[in-house]
């Protein structure tokens, strides 16, 4: 019978298994040195090899593994007892684990104070940008509307002059009162009215005479009306203005030309 020896009492037979059915642990290189059946078989042989083998583990060569449960035990033992630390050593980890928080937070603080600086004085130089922008530009189209509507002063006095002449009819009159209705939508105001008070801020005087029948200097003409466009003034009111005969005390306001009498 292969794998089987006969002695006097009976074959003997080699249990060459890996793992012991027994204890259940894996065996060592002399585990079939034994017969099965006998005292210590599937073991691994107590010699010096296998004794350095279950003491040291891997001093032989052998897995880490194969090593006693209580040796595993006691070494974790030494690993805890080697890692743990005193009172005192764990708060002052603590401490300078606290302070170190406490200046990165310092300074994160610091750092998003100087963002939030940066970002205010950015957002205020952008508003003040824009504001001036608009300024700008509608100081640009109020200057070019100024331009265009000064051009077209002379154009208007021609119509008025055909209106008094009433030369003004047919579609030629319709083109003139839609000029100045898209006039007026730009903002084209025309004034001066026989009777206005003179003021010399937006009227021009081209004749000057007395008379008894005002009591303040007055615009009894309009001889070419004036144009503003708010309050910027592009041609003035050119009147006549008429003065009273007689000032507050009562004195006469005519001129007396003593140099001119004696040329006469």
């Amino acid at each position: 019978m292969p794998g089987s020896e006969e002695t006097g009492s009976g074959p003997v037979i080699h249990d060459h298994r890996r793992i012991d059915p027994v204890t259940g642990q894996v065996r060592g290189k002399h585990a079939a040195s034994k017969p099965a059946g006998t005292r210590g078989a599937g073991r691994p042989a107590a010699g010096p090899e296998a004794a350095g083998t279950q003491a040291g583990g891997t001093q032989a060569g052998g897995p880490a593994e194969d090593q006693p449960e209580d040796q595993h035990d006691k070494q974790e033992e030494r690993d805890a007892a080697a890692t743990q630390e005193s009172p005192e050593e764990a708060s002052e980890m603590v401490t300078g684990q606290v302070i170190k928080d406490g200046k990165q937070a310092a300074d994160v603080a610091t750092q998003l104070a100087e963002r939030t600086a940066d970002l205010q004085r950015l957002q205020a130089e952008y508003a003040n940008y824009r504001k001036r922008v608009d300024r700008d530009r509608s100081a640009v189209q109020e200057q070019a509307i100024v331009k265009t509507l000064t051009g077209l002063i002379p154009v208007l006095d021609a119509i008025n002059q055909a209106r008094e002449h009433g030369e003004l009819s047919g579609g030629f009159e319709k083109v003139a009162d839609s000029l100045l209705a898209a006039l007026g939508r730009l903002g084209l105001v025309t004034y001066g009215e026989r009777g206005d008070p003179f003021d010399p801020k937006i009227h021009e005087a081209l004749t000057y005479t007395d008379s008894p029948d005002v009591a303040e200097d007055t615009c009894v003409e309009i001889i070419f009306p004036g144009y503003k466009v708010g309050d910027r003034i592009l041609r003035p009111a050119k009147v006549a203005v008429a003065a009273p005969a007689t000032g507050p005390d009562g004195a006469s306001n005519e001129a007396e030309w003593p140099d001119a009498e004696e040329g006469n």
